[in-house]
């Protein structure tokens, strides 16, 4: 009878974290700004951005050569659309800088180059809250019909936690459920 009750124990573990497909694991993202190319003069940033959702909890890199160019968080839209970066919140200029999307809201990023700003290397973030994928679509829809003409990172994005992500979910439940069965053997 105690075999019989653990297999059902055992059953109901496996069907739980399969019908979960790891959704209750919350997934972190790290976006590479500008993909392969990085943070790059010719790197087309608005074909970048398409695609994306920014989320709490992300993480988003800048790759560039610390020699020739460097990253300036300004704090408005007007200096982000004007390059003004005469008082930014934070200068980045080590070539690999790891930003850590910690709040919601929007953050803009522009080249200290004041040409190669003017020529469109500046990136404009929208951090949206954690939640379940059907809102950030819902988000995204609304959001892109109030695009202001500049690079919006804000588009469709992955709508499940990554394979990885998965894995753990499930590895996780499947320990409890060999755990139960163990003791109650």
């Amino acid at each position: 009878m105690a075999g019989l009750k653990n297999i059902v124990a055992v059953a109901l573990v496996m069907i739980v974290s399969v019908s979960l497909e790891g959704k209750w694991v919350g997934a972190q993202v790290h976006h590479v700004v500008g993909g392969d190319r990085g943070w790059d003069p010719a790197t087309n940033l608005s074909s970048w951005c398409s695609g994306r959702i920014f989320r709490v909890g992300d993480k988003i890199w800048f790759t560039y050569s610390a020699g020739l160019e460097s990253i300036v968080e300004v704090k408005q839209q007007d200096e982000y659309l004007s390059c003004d970066i005469s008082n930014p919140i934070r200068m980045y200029t080590d070539g690999l800088d790891s930003i850590s999307l910690d709040g919601e809201g929007i953050r803009y990023f522009v080249s200290s180059k004041p040409d190669s700003c003017k020529n469109g290397l500046k990136l404009h973030v929208e951090v949206l809250p954690q939640g379940t994928p059907d809102d950030f679509q819902k988000i995204a829809a609304s959001e892109s019909k109030a695009s202001n003409g500049y690079v919006s990172a804000l588009a469709s994005g992955p709508t499940t936690p990554s394979g990885s992500a998965h894995l753990i979910g499930s590895s996780i439940l499947l320990a409890f459920g060999f755990l139960c069965y163990a003791i109650g053997a």
